[in-house]
């Protein structure tokens, strides 16, 4: 059985993130809950996916600071900040050829030295991701070769290979249709279940953020509009203000989470909204 490890706890103070000819987020206080599923929410350009790579140092801040059990991120070692933060971005690509195997290997390389073989845990490590995530029977197959749910299946299965007690997705659902839409959030909902994982994923379907997000960051123009649980933070006056969106919020029947209905013409444009 699979031990939960505790997971650091991940924050941002005071940050400004964004590029040098424009700040996209301004001034931001957030913790992410240490071992919750945490979905960020919002129109695009919000700042969603800018904050998701500032946490993962795949951008520095502009101002302000990410930290990590209360260490500044910038002064944490690469290869020690890979082996608690995992990232898996947007359109992640292989190199034509690649085996299934290959990629999950490289999930690994954080917890290599420059002169350290492969080794026998390297090896149950990778094994375990590709079960874990179903994967295990395409090992020999090219990344290039399989279906958008089985790809986005193995890049999870490298991130998993990585070991980390945090992992960040950027839009892991994006080009799926529905019914690997949920199979991907079913895996991603097991594994915080099971190991303890913290979660930290932008979305851009409302109805599965709100279903599967223990947490949920509800973004707009670079700033955080409502934050907490989603039965208790998401209503029609939030939809309205981050989306530009007339809807009806009401717990869906199954699940007793908030289903967003939007209202027939009650789309606005950002000029309605300003």
């Amino acid at each position: 059985m699979t031990v939960a490890r505790p997971a650091p706890v991940l924050r941002v103070e005071g940050l400004s993130a964004g590029y040098p000819d424009r700040t996209v987020i301004e001034d931001l206080d957030l913790r992410f809950e240490p071992g919750a599923i945490t979905m960020i929410i919002g129109a695009n350009a919000c700042g969603k996916s800018t904050l998701l790579s500032t946490l993962a140092r795949v951008q520095p801040p502009l101002a302000g600071r990410v930290t990590l059990d209360g260490d500044d991120v910038a002064g944490i070692p690469r290869r020690r900040f890979a082996r608690s933060v995992g990232l898996l971005p947007q359109q992640p690509t292989a190199p034509d050829g690649l085996t299934v195997a290959e990629l999950v290997a490289r999930g690994r390389h954080p917890h290599r030295g420059m002169f350290q073989r492969w080794n026998d845990q390297d090896a149950a490590r990778v094994d375990a991701a590709m079960a874990r995530t179903g994967v295990a029977a395409l090992a020999d197959r090219a990344v290039g070769d399989l279906s958008g749910g089985q790809r986005q299946r193995v890049w999870i299965a490298m991130a998993l290979a990585q070991d980390p007690r945090i992992l960040l997705l950027d839009e892991p659902t994006t080009y799926l249709d529905l019914s690997h839409q949920i199979e991907v959030l079913d895996l991603l909902r097991e594994l915080n279940r099971t190991d303890g994982t913290t979660i930290v994923a932008v979305l851009h379907e409302l109805n599965l953020a709100a279903r599967y997000a223990d947490d949920l960051i509800v973004m707009c123009e670079g700033r955080v509009v409502a934050h907490g649980r989603p039965s208790a933070v998401l209503d029609r006056a939030v939809v309205a203000e981050a989306f530009a969106l007339d809807a009806l919020v009401m717990p869906d029947p199954l699940t007793q989470t908030p289903l967003i209905i939007p209202v027939p013409g009650g789309a606005h444009s950002a000029a309605d909204r300003g």
